[in-house]
């Protein structure tokens, strides 16, 4: 039995016929689940309501959550377990997060705030300089 643990990513679609305190009662179980069984949870993500590509059980819209977490390997079978006996869980997909995506993906954030510093020094340092709304042609004068 292996203890060490890894971090997941799972991604389940919530009947979105319920009310919001039902989904949120729902996102509680799979969280106790996860983490009575020895995980941590380490980020939640709730993207909301959205139309689905395709009707599932008679379905069109679905409540799209993402959590991600650490735990050992015997947590993933009890989740998949509390998915399948929980009929308000249209869809989920759980996944290893790898090591060279998870560098993919912290390189990108630096990136995107590199990005933002800049275009806000850029901005911050640029003089706020005026157009004239009338221009004389050379050799023009007024009179």
């Amino acid at each position: 039995m292996s203890t060490t643990k890894r971090l997941y990513e799972t991604t389940f679609i919530v009947n979105a016929s319920l009310d919001d305190p039902q989904i949120d009662g729902v996102i509680g179980r799979v969280q106790d689940t996860i983490t009575k069984n020895g995980g941590t949870i380490t980020a939640l993500n709730k993207w909301g309501r959205k139309r689905l590509t395709y009707p599932i059980n008679k379905k069109t819209t679905g409540f799209y959550v993402n959590i991600e977490f650490e735990a050992p390997g015997t947590v993933l079978g009890l989740l998949e377990r509390s998915f399948q006996l929980d009929e308000m869980i249209l869809r989920d997909l759980t996944l290893v997060l790898e090591a060279k995506a998870l560098a993919a993906r912290k390189a990108s954030q630096l990136a995107l705030q590199a990005q933002q510093t800049q275009m806000a020094a850029e901005a911050a340092a640029a003089p706020q300089t005026r157009e004239p709304l009338f221009t004389e042609q050379p050799g023009e004068s007024r009179q």
